[in-house]
């Protein structure tokens, strides 16, 4: 009998929250899988000024390890004939501005539709409206990376640097931070550069241990335009800021 082959589940896409009217379900959308994450309470009615804040909170602390990955597309689900995602929107847009503002902000999109089951999950996301809405949504975000990037390179300062080769990009992320070395931020790849690469594990090893010193890592589809951007530039870029 042959092993049997584990399911791929791709790369980190964007975050699914599943806006109900007790619970907030979220969902982690990979390039070929969607897995559940986390489940969020409501303590209280909607009716609660107190309880839904407390409510929004506790979902905004939810989406933070993956805000922090890098991955910033949100796509917000709630069920026909309710506000829940508006009014989520409304919070962060009073309570935590850094989220739609200034270079790092997340982009938020609205799907219509329930997303709190999986087979809820597995419905909206055959539909041709969301894969579109997916794919807008992850485009903006991967664009506003490419701009930074290109702040990065047309800096006239000393303070920022961009690193196109594998093995400078290790260099710098696997080596031990000095003081007047510079910081690694973003490490960006396309897809296409990992899946030719031969050395998958070298690669995957210098995601992981990026994502653990806090670099925000983010893989995109190289046929966006972010990606044919990266492809200019030999397909993974780091970009690093002095202290």
């Amino acid at each position: 009998m042959k092993p049997r082959r584990g399911y791929r589940r791709g790369y980190p896409v964007a975050i699914l929250a599943g806006l109900e009217d007790g619970r907030a379900v979220l969902w982690k959308v990979f390039s070929n899988v969607v897995k559940p994450e986390k489940t969020i309470f409501l303590d209280g009615t909607r009716n609660d000024q107190k309880a839904v804040y407390n409510f929004h909170e506790a979902i905004v602390n939810a989406l933070r390890p993956t805000l922090k990955e890098g991955v910033r597309s949100i796509l917000l689900a709630s069920p026909a004939r309710t506000n829940h995602a508006q009014r989520f929107i409304n919070h962060i847009r009073g309570h935590h501005a850094w989220l739609v503002q200034g270079p790092n902000k997340a982009i938020f999109s609205e799907a219509n539709g329930p997303a709190g089951t999986l087979s809820e999950v597995t419905a909206l996301t055959r539909t041709p409206a969301f894969r579109r809405l997916i794919s807008e949504t992850t485009s903006e975000e991967t664009e506003d990376l490419v701009d930074m990037l290109e702040k990065y390179l047309n800096a006239s300062n000393q303070n920022t640097t961009v690193l196109y080769s594998l093995e400078e990009i290790e260099d710098l992320v696997l080596g031990q931070l000095k003081l007047g070395k510079p910081k690694p931020e973003h490490l960006m790849l396309t897809d296409k550069y990992l899946s030719n690469n031969r050395e998958k594990n070298r690669i995957h090893r210098l995601m992981q241990i990026a994502a653990n010193r806090n670099v925000k890592t983010r893989i995109v589809d190289a046929e966006s335009p972010a990606g044919l951007r990266l492809a200019q530039l030999g397909g993974v870029v780091c970009f690093a800021r002095r202290e």
